[in-house]
């Protein structure tokens, strides 16, 4: 058994170590953090096929350096819904997903003040993977409780599944491993 999967990131190659899930899965673990190759790649090539949007919400924590780095090159500002919440947020709205890559339930929150500033703005959605799509609902969760239009739902790499579906913008695909 090979330790690695090469993927292509919309012509970057990486190689991704396999990581087991369970007895019978193993995921090609692609991190963002320290690769910033990578990471101002992916922003430039998400960027240019992605609608006009105003703002980006991504999930708090292996997406926010592409969404920092897409609104670097787009100079629109992003918004990171976070895990838990800060003392700074005065009226946090959450809502709840369990994820793949983590063993029990999550939450997701952002602070009314930033809420309202998507509210009837519209809104990019952004993960570094989405495969059973599960984060990507709660952000669309978080944003449709300030009404924002969602124009587009993207990611670096679809996983399994996720490559199949029409509603999303990627750059590269990587299996689900079966044992």
């Amino acid at each position: 058994m090979d330790k690695f999967y090469k993927v292509d990131i919309a012509g970057l190659e990486r190689d991704l170590l396999r990581c087991p899930i369970n007895d019978k899965l193993d995921i090609a673990a692609f991190i963002l953090f320290g690769d910033v190759e990578v990471t101002v790649h992916s922003a430039e090539k998400l960027l240019e096929r992605l609608p006009e949007f105003d703002y980006i919400v991504t999930p708090e924590a292996k997406s926010i350096p592409l969404a920092y780095e897409m609104s670097r090159q787009s100079g629109k500002k992003y918004f990171v819904a976070r895990k838990k919440a800060k003392l700074y947020m005065k009226e946090p709205v959450s809502v709840n997903v369990r994820s793949i890559t983590t063993e029990s339930m999550q939450t997701l929150i952002m602070d009314s003040l930033e809420g309202e500033q998507i509210r009837g703005k519209k809104v990019v959605i952004l993960d570094d993977v989405i495969s059973t799509g599960e984060s990507l609902r709660a952000v669309e969760e978080l944003c449709s409780k300030f009404d924002a239009n969602v124009v587009a739902k993207a990611c670096v790499l679809a996983e399994g599944d996720a490559a199949e579906r029409d509603d999303i913008v990627f750059l590269g695909v990587i299996p689900l491993i079966e044992k």
